[in-house]
């Protein structure tokens, strides 16, 4: 018979990183805050948390995850991120979750006017209008519309969704602003002023080239023959009529340390009509797709200025109230990535100028 082997000692459990372990026994988590010690130095965040603040493994995660750690003055919330001797590290147990702090901060910008029969909404890029019945529900619930329906519900104590009717529509890609109705009557009047086309709707946007002033009557078709949206063929009347009048602002050249890079207009385009994609098709149809263009640049050949998304902005609205016909107007200024572009470009001329 064999002798009896003595047991190992136990081992690490493999799914816990290594690093340095708390010289303190594990307790719940606390607020604290700590100076990252020489010892800590490039250590993985999780790890850092275990042992500055003598929590386990699961808790320190979870505290990074649900946005409680900070990092200097930053919210961290990648556990891998590796701190750095003498950085500051603290836990707020607290502290909003990342998603709420930006949430909260969009709806502080989100609502431009709003009363009984209806909101403006001032939409920043990057947020759909409306969910289009593919997206998941996080997705869904991060749509212009669902953020603009919390709003109303919080600030009138609702319960449940605030009621609210969509009349106009911008691309995900697009900022500025748009109109919702509260009340089905408001909703109609809304409808008919942008079937008379007396509701007022200017939008800025970056062009490549030297765009002349101008109006852009087509018919918009969903394919116009090669896969795209775009206007009707030999001038057939079919699809819906799309009406754009542009007006030259300023004229601006590309940045100098990109080659072949092409002028650039500010334009100011004011919708007599309100099509998909109607200013987008309208100007790439002319040889001036919009910069950041990812769709409509099928046939430019030109060099593309880069830019963060679509440079199109809705900075006019106005229209009739529904509840007494008196006129409404409305300005909203570039949101920062635009208006950052528009500077890069600037920049670029004055320095060809010199």
């Amino acid at each position: 018979m064999r002798p009896l082997r003595p047991a190992a000692p136990p081992t690490q459990d493999a799914a816990e990183p290594t690093g340095v372990e708390p010289t303190a026994p594990v307790r719940p988590p606390q607020d604290g805050h700590w100076i990252v010690p020489a010892e800590l130095d490039r250590r993985p965040l999780d790890g850092a948390i275990r042992a500055l603040a003598s929590v386990s493994w699961s808790d320190a995660r979870r505290l990074i995850e649900t946005g409680k750690v900070l990092v200097g003055n930053a919210v961290a919330t990648s556990a891998r991120r590796r701190v750095l001797r003498g950085e500051r590290v603290e836990i707020r147990l607290h502290a909003p979750r990342p998603e709420t702090v930006r949430r909260r901060k969009l709806e502080g910008e989100l609502v431009v006017y709003a009363d009984a029969s209806v909101v403006v909404v001032n939409k920043p890029a990057g947020v759909s209008t409306i969910p289009y019945g593919d997206e998941d529900p996080a997705e869904q619930a991060a749509t212009l519309d669902a953020l603009v329906r919390e709003v109303l519900a919080r600030r009138d104590r609702l319960r449940g969704r605030a009621p609210l009717g969509v009349v106009q529509r911008l691309d995900k890609g697009t900022s500025g602003l748009l109109v919702f109705a509260r009340t089905l009557a408001a909703k109609k009047h809304l409808a008919q002023q942008l079937r008379v086309r007396s509701m007022h709707r200017q939008y800025l946007a970056l062009a490549h080239g030297a765009v002349p002033r101008g109006t852009h009557r087509s018919y918009l078709v969903e394919d116009r023959g090669d896969g795209l949206r775009g206007s009707a063929r030999d001038r057939r009347r079919e699809g819906q009529l799309a009406v754009t009048h542009v007006e030259p602002i300023e004229t601006l050249r590309g940045p100098q340390d990109e080659p072949g890079a092409p002028g650039v207009t500010l334009v100011a385009c004011r919708l007599e009509t309100g099509r998909t994609h109607q200013i987008r098709i309208h100007l790439a149809e002319s040889g001036h797709p919009l910069v950041g263009e990812a769709v409509y640049v099928r046939d430019y050949r030109g060099a593309k200025i880069p830019a963060p998304r679509l440079m199109l902005h809705a900075a006019e609205l106005g229209f009739n109230h529904p509840a007494d016909d008196r006129p409404m107007r409305f300005q909203a200024p570039p949101p920062p990535d635009f208006d950052e572009v528009l500077e890069r470009l600037r920049e670029a001329r004055r320095k060809g100028a010199t």
